[in-house]
């Protein structure tokens, strides 16, 4: 589902339950308002309210992890590719068809990630993605060494590019996350009892009704966010692919 559209929904069903909590208080009897009612009705929405907040810090929380983790991932990968390079380099001119090879398949994975769309990025986990990869793999170890110190670079070409491909298994599999849909329509259902009884204590006017708008505009924000950090390659929130232009630009050279 589109992240905007669950903001929109979760909007709805908080406001909406303002409203209505609004609409019942009109038709209560004065009695059901009694100082004693009211009082056992704010506890109860307090414990709601409570499990409600440890519930948004733990997804916000989680989200956050999941994004950082993403951008190091990305970052510690462009470093890899980067020495990776160097090592080829090394190796001497034999190596070079792999370093092109390298610089056009790295080009190509750049212009996905800077897409954002998320056609394009399951891309990056498409059978023609995972051949050219073990191809390129394929290339380093036919690599036929002459000397001692070659037989080395070509042992640490192959350690790099296994730790490079590891990484970038683990951030396809990390940035496509999302809340549960049972947490989710739990969530929403306290958020919605709670927003319900604000509007059943409140008295109705201008005021009242712009801030209960304001603050369920504030919430669905939360799960807005939350979902945007759950999948940090595409959508409004992304990680920074500076360092894999930077990266980029040095291949080869």
């Amino acid at each position: 589902m589109n992240h905007l559209l669950l903001a929109l929904i979760v909007f709805i069903c908080l406001f909406g339950s303002a409203l209505a909590g609004s609409a019942v208080r009109q038709r209560l009897p004065s009695h059901h308002l009694s100082d004693d009612s009211v009082a056992v009705l704010k506890l109860a929405t307090g414990l709601i309210a409570t499990m409600s907040a440890l519930v948004l810090g733990l997804l916000v929380s989680s989200a956050k992890g999941t994004f950082e983790t993403t951008n190091a991932q990305l970052e510690g990968a462009a470093a890899k590719v980067v020495e990776f390079d160097r090592v080829l380099a090394r190796y001497g001119p034999s190596a070079q068809p792999i370093r092109t090879q390298l610089k056009h398949n790295y080009a190509e994975i750049v212009q996905i990630l800077a897409s954002r769309d998320e056609s394009r990025l399951a891309l990056l986990d498409s059978p023609e993605a995972i051949n050219r990869s073990e191809a390129l793999q394929q290339q380093v170890a036919d690599l036929s060494p002459a000397t001692g110190n070659q037989r080395v670079l070509k042992a640490s070409a192959l350690q790099m590019m296994d730790a490079v491909f590891a990484a970038r298994w683990l951030t396809v599999l990390q940035a496509n996350q999302s809340i549960p849909p049972v947490m989710l329509v739990i969530l929403i259902s306290w958020l919605s009892i709670i927003f319900g009884s604000f509007g059943l204590f409140a008295p109705r006017n201008g005021t009242i009704v712009v801030v209960l708008m304001l603050c369920a505009g504030s919430t669905a924000a939360t799960i807005l966010l939350v979902e945007e950090l759950n999948r940090p390659l595409d959508g409004l929130i992304s990680v920074s692919l500076e360092p894999m232009v930077h990266t980029l630009e040095r291949l080869g050279q």
